[in-house]
């Protein structure tokens, strides 16, 4: 897809981008660079995406018209719901597709990063279904705040190995998972969760989370009788569920993307994870993006009370949608999201993981029209989160 948003031949959108390695990794993502367009275009590749897309995933997800939401709201709602995806999140779309990648390479030993522990569940899903070795690195306080889908990726035959330095959350995870790629590059390949990580793992997982803007198009004609909502709103961690539900969008510029990122206790209280707001260029895992720093380039510690959303950058391409304003971006704090959370389930009867309930948060700040159609990017359900939700609300 050409598109002046979209990635160029060497791997920037726009200023961002890029591959900045060692060079021990070198062979591997250029590996991973000369093939992966090739090898994912193939009949058999594509054939087989789509067999397990909709066979063993659930997809395509419901377009859902959000009736009591969008009469409080007084416009037209709509909740693409990657919550129903099997591990009940967006991150499996796109480990499906590394690990048939994974698979044609050679490659017999899998290692992930996790934060909120989806991306974590999504890769041990998929590596039992090819039956090849997973080690999952997750930052210990992510280990204790997400515990259940700890245990979920134990069961399903992963290792999980704590990162215990920095903040000890997704940063350092994404460290460690660096570091044994680096000691292990002939064998290992590893599935990045999101559109961060060095030129081609950005592009490469956009396009496989593009199948939530493909389906958005159809949905909508079929129930609007148009392809395009006025808006899209997703919350932005590193990026890879609003990547997804932009895809399609990016170069029809009468859709307005609206990218929500975590303000944590507040964008200037010292703990938050609002990248485009505190961020300034740097590199960060391989990749030149904006990135909150200190003024002598030491990567600041960021805090969401989400796990997926705690990551001191963005990813390239909605770095780029920041600087070019193709996409308006909105902070949103604990309180707001919380609250947003709670408010969808007692009005749609759906409980949203938190990092969705920021998107949902933004409902409060925007006024929308009537006859407007609004699609909210649902990337995963709250059934993790139950322990924040109760602690926050005295459950």
């Amino acid at each position: 897809m050409n598109s002046k948003y979209n990635v160029n031949e060497k791997g920037f959108y726009g200023d961002f981008g890029g591959a900045f390695i060692p060079e021990m990794l070198y062979p591997n993502v250029e590996e991973l660079r000369q093939q992966y367009l090739s090898m994912t275009a193939e009949s058999s590749f594509q054939e087989e995406l789509h067999s397990l897309l909709k066979e063993y995933v659930g997809r395509p997800t419901p377009l859902y018209f959000a009736k009591r939401l969008s009469k409080q709201f007084n416009t037209k709602i709509y909740l693409k719901r990657e919550d129903l995806c099997h591990t009940g999140a967006h991150k499996i779309n796109n480990t499906i597709g590394q690990i048939l990648l994974a698979k044609r390479l050679g490659k017999t030993r899998i290692i992930a990063e996790t934060g909120a522990g989806q991306h974590g569940v999504a890769t041990a899903t998929v590596c039992a279904l090819m039956g090849l070795q997973c080690i999952v690195y997750m930052g210990e306080v992510d280990i204790e705040r997400q515990a259940p889908n700890v245990a979920r990726m134990k069961m399903l035959g992963a290792e999980v190995r704590p990162a215990s330095s920095g903040s000890k959350t997704l940063k350092d995870a994404t460290n460690e998972a660096i570091r044994d790629w680096i000691s292990n590059p002939t064998d290992t390949f590893y599935i990045i969760g999101s559109v961060v990580g060095p030129h081609p793992y950005p592009d490469m997982v956009a396009r496989f989370q593009s199948v939530i803007s493909e389906e958005i198009k159809a949905q909508l004609l079929e129930q609007e009788n148009r392809e395009n909502p006025d808006y899209v709103i997703a919350c932005v961690g590193g990026g890879s569920n609003a990547a997804g539900a932009f895809y399609h969008f990016l170069d029809e510029n009468q859709v307005k993307l609206i990218a929500v990122e975590a303000a944590g206790k507040g964008v200037n209280s010292g703990e938050s994870a609002a990248t485009s707001v505190l961020g300034k260029i740097g590199i960060i895992h391989g990749s030149k993006t904006l990135l909150m720093q200190t003024d002598d380039g030491q990567i600041t510690e960021p805090y969401s009370i989400s796990a997926g959303l705690d990551y001191p950058g963005v990813g390239p391409m909605h770095a780029n949608l920041y600087q070019t304003q193709r996409a308006e971006f909105i902070a949103i704090t604990d309180d707001e999201a919380m609250q947003a959370g709670m408010e969808l389930a007692q009005t749609e009867g759906i409980i949203p993981a938190i990092e969705s309930a920021h998107a949902f948060a933004v409902l409060k700040y925007k006024k929308f029209q009537p006859d407007e159609v609004v699609v909210i990017n649902l990337s995963g359900r709250g059934d993790k989160d139950l322990n924040t939700y109760i602690n926050y609300f005295k459950l």
